[in-house]
């Protein structure tokens, strides 16, 4: 990245600004200061969560506290033939190093995701209208929709809809990587739809539940 030296040369009076080779020697010792000087100035866009990528996410993840390598291989995430939601444009492909069993290094678009969740989740206030908000803030530009069940009894079950789930990011919720829970509470199970749809349920019309030929049964994980 190469800085303006305009900055420094202009300060030169105009008894030694015709000389050229003044003017060059200058110009060539200020070169590295001005190099500086751009690179800390892009620092607020290149480590802006919405323009980060590869290790500068890294970065960010470890100021938010989210890594991007998974304590245990996400499984059924990569590209296969003949398996619903995970052909072409949805699977992700194998990279060398990654075990065969199992993802461990989250791709960068979910990897995004993950932080926002975890910046969400550093300044929830704990409460059940709070967290709808923060979900829906966070990922309803990406389609997927949280609900809530608080069973009383100090736990609560999450469900996850979407009309279109990709593999990877709906492994992160069954293994409880967004999970928003007051101190105290269990989260006794996930719920998913079994295909790409509301759930099914009667006397309601929604986004989340729909009847017969549009809601899909739910998934307990």
């Amino acid at each position: 990245m190469s800085g303006d030296v305009t900055p420094y040369t202009s300060l030169i009076t105009s008894e030694h600004a015709d000389k050229p080779n003044f003017m060059a020697t200058v110009a060539a010792s200020c070169q590295p200061f001005a190099d500086i000087m751009a690179v800390l100035n892009s620092y607020p866009s290149v480590y802006d969560l919405d323009n980060a990528q590869g290790s500068q996410l890294d970065v960010i993840g470890q100021w938010v506290g989210a890594s991007r390598y998974v304590s245990s291989p996400l499984t059924g995430v990569y590209f296969s033939f003949d398996t619903a939601n995970l052909g072409f444009d949805e699977g992700l492909i194998w990279s060398s190093g990654e075990p065969l069993t199992g993802l461990i290094a989250l791709p960068d678009d979910i990897y995004k995701l993950l932080i926002r969740a975890r910046i969400v989740a550093n300044h929830w206030n704990g409460t059940i209208p709070s967290a709808y908000t923060a979900w829906n803030d966070l990922f309803e530009s990406s389609g997927y929709q949280i609900i809530i069940q608080d069973n009383g009894d100090m736990t609560m079950t999450l469900g996850l809809v979407s009309n279109s789930i990709n593999p990877t990011f709906h492994q992160l919720f069954i293994g409880g990587y967004l999970d928003l829970r007051p101190a105290g509470v269990l989260i006794n199970g996930y719920i998913t739809p079994s295909a790409e749809a509301p759930f099914f349920g009667f006397d309601v019309e929604n986004s989340t539940i729909s009847g017969f030929d549009v809601g899909a049964f739910a998934v307990y994980n």
